[in-house]
C-alpha cells in the first residue's frame, strides 16, 4: 500500500524477489482457542489446506474467501472514493453444530516510508521505527518527530484483547509469516517497537454460536498534520489525532464502509458506462466494456511506476507511458486527463525535449533517467490532440505551463506543442530521418550505448554522440503528430503555421520513402554507424513490428500499396499463436552497437518477445 508515490511514500513493506513469492502483505489469522489451530482465511501466509477457496477481483474492490473446519471467512478489501484508506471488511459465519470460540490476529508491516531507502539503508532503519498505540489503533510515526507531517494508521472496530506493534515480538525468533509465535499462542504480547521493524497487529476475541455471523472492519490509512500542528500538546512528541479520529470512526463501523463500497460501485458503473459497445460476443462485450477500460483507468493511475516488474521504487511515472494512457481513459475522465497533460508539459524542456520520468508525488522530473529518448515530446502532440477531438476544449493550447517546472518559464501549451516539433527538426540524422537518441519506443534499441561494462545502465550510459542513428519509427511517428499539429493549427485560428506543419510531414514521408522502406516492410533504424536496422539484409532482427505500426498509421503507404505489404510481411513473419512478436529472427548474441535488446536471450522480452503494445 502507498500514498500517490509508490516509492516516496509506501505504507506497507514489499520484498523483492522473494522466497516463497509475494511474502508480506494483508495478513489475517484465524486461530480455533479450543484446539490451538489455526490458519489464514486468504491461504497466505500459512497456506493451511482450505475446505473451499475464492477469490474475486472487481472494479476497484477484491473479494476473498475460504471455508476451514466449518468456520466460513470472506474479507472484502477497497478504497473508499476520495479518502486515503483502505478498508478490510472480514465477514465470519459459524457452520459447526457446536459454538466456536475464535481469536482473529490482523498483521501488516509498515515501510519506513522511502522505499528505496527501507530496503537499503539499515544503519539508519534499525534504529528510527516509531508508534502510537491509542484506543486501540496503531499508529505508526517513523521519523515523524523530525522532518515528516504524515503517519500511517491501523485500527480495528472491535475491543482489543490484546496487540503489536514489533515484528519480533509478533513472529518470535526464527519463524517466518506462516507460522507466527503470538498465533501459535493464541495471546498478543503488547509490543511497542523502538527502532525496529514497526509492525501492526490487532488480537480480537469472539464467540460465534452456530450458524452465526459476524463482521469486524480493519482500517489502514494515511494522514497529514499541518507542520505547525503536528502534536498535542504542541510542546510533546505525540501525534496530533484531532483531524483524523473522525475519520477512523466513521469507517470502522460496518453500515459506513458498506456505503462506501456502494458509493465506489456507482463510481466505476459510471465510468464504464460513458462508453458501451454491443457485439454478438459476450466475451467480446465484456473485454471492451469493463475489463479494457478498467485497465485503462488503473494504468493511468500508476502508469506502470507500481507495476510488479516495476516495483515502484525507481521509474516513477513514464512521459511517454502517461501520453500513451491518456489515449485510453480520456473519454471516461476528461478532467483529470486535462491535468494530467499540464503535468506532463510542465516536465518539458524550454528546447522542446523532456524528462524521460517523473515522479507523481513531486511532479517533478526525474534527474536518475534525465532525457534524450527522442520520441518522447511528440506523444505530448498525439496526447493533446486525442484530447481535444474528444472534449472540444481548445482552451488548453492556451493554458500558461512552466518548462521544467521552473517559475516563470510559462509559455502556452500550444508552444510546448511546437517546440515539440522542433525538438524533432533540430535533430535529424544523415538520412534525413529523425536522431534517436537514448532510444525511442523500444527502450532497449540503444543505438548510442556502445556499453562493455557490467552495471551500466542501457538507457542512461550514451559512448557515442548521437548524430549518426536514425529512427524510422520517429520518422512515422513524427508525420502522424506534423499532421495533428496542422489540424490544431487550422481550428485554433493560428492559419499561418498550417503550411509550415503540412510540409515538414510531407519532407519527412518523402524521407521515410526513399530511405525507410526496405522492399516488402519499413526499416526500423540505421545504427551508429549508418548500417540498416531491420532489413531483409541484416543476418539477426530483419522485421521489427513498431515502424510497421507506426508508419501506417501516419498514412504512409496507403496509396501505393506499402502498407499492406507491410502488413502481409507483419502476418508472415511476426504473427504467433502466442500474439505478435518485437522482431524476427531473435538476435542470438549480445551486439554492441544494439545495446539491450540483444542482452536478453531470443524470445525474452524486447529481443522477440511479445509484447501487449501490439496485441
Amino acid at each position: 500500500s502507498f500514498y500517490r508515490d509508490a516509492r516516496l511514500r509506501r505504507l506497507t513493506r514489499y520484498r523483492y524477489n522473494n522466497v516463497p513469492a509475494d511474502d508480506g502483505g494483508r495478513y489475517l489469522y484465524l486461530r480455533d482457542d479450543d484446539t490451538g489451530a489455526f490458519w489464514s482465511p486468504s491461504w497466505k501466509p500459512t497456506r493451511s489446506a482450505l475446505e473451499n477457496y475464492t477469490c474475486r477481483h472487481g472494479l476497484g474492490y477484491t473479494i476473498i474467501g475460504s471455508t476451514y473446519r466449518g468456520i466460513e471467512a470472506s474479507t472484502r478489501y477497497f478504497v473508499p472514493l476520495g479518502q486515503n484508506l483502505e478498508i478490510w471488511q472480514l465477514t465470519l459465519t459459524n457452520r459447526r453444530l457446536d459454538s466456536a470460540n475464535l481469536a482473529v490476529f490482523s498483521f501488516i508491516e509498515f515501510n519506513l516510508w522511502d522505499a528505496y531507502d527501507d530496503m537499503t539503508n539499515f544503519q539508519r532503519n534499525y534504529s528510527i521505527g516509531e508508534v502510537e498505540v491509542v484506543d486501540g489503533v496503531i499508529y505508526h510515526k517513523t521519523e515523524y518527530r523530525e522532518r515528516r507531517d504524515h503517519f500511517a494508521y491501523f485500527a480495528c472496530s472491535e475491543k482489543l484483547a490484546g496487540f503489536d506493534t514489533a515484528r519480533d515480538a509478533f513472529l518470535g525468533p526464527y519463524r517466518g509469516f506462516d507460522n507466527p509465535q503470538v498465533v501459535e499462542r493464541g495471546e498478543a504480547s503488547n509490543s511497542i517497537a523502538h527502532g525496529w521493524a514497526p509492525v501492526g497487529s490487532h488480537h480480537v476475541q469472539i464467540v460465534l454460536q452456530p450458524g452465526e455471523t459476524k463482521q469486524i472492519v480493519y482500517v489502514l490509512g494515511y494522514h497529514e498534520n499541518p507542520r505547525d500542528q503536528k502534536f498535542d500538546p504542541p510542546d510533546s512528541q505525540v501525534i496530533n489525532k484531532r483531524t483524523v479520529r473522525p475519520i477512523i470512526t466513521e469507517y470502522l463501523q460496518a453500515e459506513a464502509a458498506d456505503r462506501a463500497f456502494d458509493a465506489l460501485r456507482d463510481y466505476w458503473n459510471g465510468l464504464l458506462n460513458v462508453f458501451q459497445v454491443r457485439s454478438p460476443d459476450e466475451h467480446t462485450n465484456r473485454m471492451v466494456n469493463i475489463w479494457n477500460a478498467y485497465q485503462c483507468m488503473v494504468t493511468f493511475n500508476m502508469s506502470r511506476s507500481a507495476s510488479w516488474y516495476e516495483s515502484g521504487i525507481g521509474r516513477g511515472m513514464g512521459f511517454r507511458d502517461s501520453n500513451q494512457d491518456l489515449l485510453g481513459f480520456v473519454h471516461m475522465v476528461p478532467a483529470r486527463a486535462r491535468e494530467r497533460l499540464l503535468d506532463i508539459a510542465a516536465t518539458q524542456f524550454e528546447n522542446g525535449g523532456a524528462y524521460h520520468q517523473y515522479q507523481p508525488l513531486t511532479k517533478r522530473g526525474n534527474h536518475a533517467a534525465g532525457s534524450n529518448f527522442n520520441d518522447d515530446p511528440l506523444w505530448l502532440i498525439l496526447a493533446v490532440a486525442a484530447y481535444i477531438k474528444e472534449t472540444g476544449d481548445w482552451a488548453i493550447l492556451d493554458e500558461p505551463v512552466q518548462f521544467d517546472n521552473q517559475p516563470g518559464s510559462e509559455k502556452p501549451l500550444y508552444e510546448h506543442l511546437r517546440r515539440s516539433i522542433q525538438y524533432t527538426l533540430d535533430r535529424l540524422g544523415p538520412h534525413g530521418l529523425p536522431l534517436i537518441g537514448r532510444a525511442d519506443w523500444n527502450d532497449c534499441l540503444n543505438l548510442n550505448t556502445f556499453s562493455s561494462e557490467p552495471g551500466e545502465s542501457f538507457q542512461t550510459t550514451t559512448h557515442m554522440d548521437g548524430k549518426v542513428a536514425e529512427s524510422v519509427f520517429i520518422g512515422g511517428m513524427f508525420v502522424l503528430a506534423a499532421k495533428e499539429m496542422a489540424a490544431l493549427a487550422q481550428r485554433s485560428g493560428r492559419h499561418g503555421e498550417v503550411l509550415g506543419y503540412l510540409d515538414a510531414a510531407a519532407q519527412l514521408e518523402a524521407t521515410v520513402r526513399e530511405h525507410g522502406w526496405d522492399g516488402a516492410w519499413f526499416l526500423r533504424a540505421y545504427d551508429h554507424f549508418g548500417h540498416k536496422v531491420g532489413s531483409a539484409s541484416c543476418a539477426e532482427g530483419q522485421i521489427f513490428i513498431e515502424p510497421q505500426g507506426m508508419c501506417i498509421m501516419a498514412g504512409i503507404g496507403l496509396d501505393d500499396g506499402r502498407a499492406q505489404q507491410a502488413l502481409n510481411a507483419v502476418r508472415e513473419r511476426l504473427a504467433t499463436p502466442h500474439g505478435i512478436v518485437l522482431q524476427q529472427p531473435a538476435y542470438s548474441r549480445y551486439y554492441l552497437h544494439l545495446g539491450e535488446i540483444s542482452s536478453y536471450p531470443p524470445g525474452y522480452k524486447e529481443n522477440a518477445g511479445v509484447f501487449a503494445h501490439t496485441n
